[in-house]
C-alpha cells in the first residue's frame, strides 16, 4: 500500500528535521535560494493568472506548484522547516543551535533568490524600465502596500493581525509538508500536498517566503513601501508568527497526538527499578 500511516510520518518529520539540521551551511544557503527563487516564480504565475482571470481562486489553484516542486527536489523552504528542526531538538536528536543555524542559513537563502529573482522578473516585465508593468504592476504594487502600510495604519491591532495571519498560514504549509509523507508514489505526494498550500493562498495568509519576494517586487512595481515597512510591518511578525505556527500548531501537535499510547505493561515496565536506565 502507498499510504504511510500518521505516527510513521511523525517519525519520519523527526528523522528528516535531524537531517536539516545537521547539514552543511553551504549547502543550506544554496537550497534556501533556489527554493526563494522558485516560489518566486510560481508566485508570479498565481498573481498573473489571477489579474488575467480576474478570479483569485485561479492563483490559488496554481500556486500550489512552487512548495509542491521545492519539497520533492530536495530543495529548503524554512517555513517547513520552523516545524520539522524544532520536533528533532525536542526528542533529543540535535541541539537547538542547530536549529538556529538552520533556520538563519536558509533565510540568508531565500532573500537572496526570492529578490535576485524580483530583479530579474521586474526587469523583463518592464523592459528594463522601457515601460510600464500594466495590470500586473499594478497588482504587484498594491499587495506590497497591503501587506505593509496597511497593517502600520491599524497600528498595535495590525501588527497582531499580521501576526495571527502568518500563524494559521504556516499551520496550512506544515500540514502541506507533512501531507507529502503520507504516499509513497508521486502523484499522492502532489495531491496531498497541494490541498492545504490552496487553502492558505487562497485565504490571503502571511507567508514569509513568498513576502521576500512580493514585497520586492511590489516595491520595484512603484508601491510606497520603505525598507522598515517590509520589516516591521510584516517580514519579522510573519518569520515569528510563521515559527509559532508551524512549531506549536503543527509539529508538536502532532508529535503528542500520535505518540505511543502507554499500556498497562509499559507502565509496569517503566515503574521497576533501574527501568530509566
Amino acid at each position: 500500500m502507498s499510504n504511510v500511516k500518521p505516527p510513521v510520518v511523525v517519525d519520519e518529520a523527526i528523522t528528516a528535521g535531524k537531517t536539516k539540521a545537521t547539514t552543511s551551511s553551504g549547502r543550506l544557503i544554496l537550497q534556501g535560494i533556489l527554493g526563494g527563487a522558485l516560489l518566486g516564480a510560481t508566485t508570479s504565475f498565481a498573481v498573473s493568472a489571477a489579474v488575467s482571470s480576474g478570479s483569485s481562486v485561479v492563483g490559488a489553484l496554481l500556486f500550489p506548484a512552487g512548495i509542491t516542486i521545492v519539497i520533492l527536489m530536495g530543495m529548503e523552504l524554512v517555513t517547513g522547516g520552523f516545524a520539522l528542526t524544532p520536533m528533532a531538538a525536542v526528542r533529543g536528536l540535535v541541539p537547538w543551535s542547530a536549529v538556529g543555524r538552520y533556520c538563519l542559513m536558509v533565510i540568508i537563502g531565500h532573500l537572496i533568490g526570492a529578490v535576485a529573482f524580483a530583479l530579474l522578473y521586474a526587469a523583463g516585465l518592464t523592459g528594463f524600465g522601457s515601460h510600464d508593468a500594466g495590470a500586473l504592476g499594478e497588482r504587484f504594487a498594491q499587495t506590497a502596500q497591503d501587506k505593509t502600510t496597511a497593517y502600520e495604519a491599524l497600528g498595535l491591532a495590525g501588527m497582531a493581525t499580521v501576526f495571527v495571519k502568518a500563524m494559521l498560514c504556516n499551520w496550512l504549509v506544515c500540514l502541506g509538508v507533512f501531507m507529502g509523507m503520507v504516499s509513497k508514489d508521486t502523484i499522492g505526494k502532489i495531491a496531498a500536498i497541494w490541498l492545504p498550500i490552496m487553502a492558505f493562498y487562497g485565504l490571503g495568509f502571511e507567508h514569509a517566503v513568498v513576502n521576500f519576494f512580493m514585497i520586492p517586487m511590489g516595491m520595484l512595481m512603484g508601491a510606497d513601501v520603505g525598507l522598515g515597512d517590509w520589516w516591521i510591518w510584516n517580514q519579522i511578525p510573519v518569520l515569528l508568527g510563521n515559527l509559532v505556527g508551524g512549531f506549536v500548531f503543527t509539529g508538536l501537535a502532532l508529535m503528542y497526538a500520535h505518540r505511543p499510547a502507554r499500556t498497562e505493561a509499559t507502565e509496569t515496565a517503566a515503574a521497576r527499578p533501574g527501568a530509566e536506565q
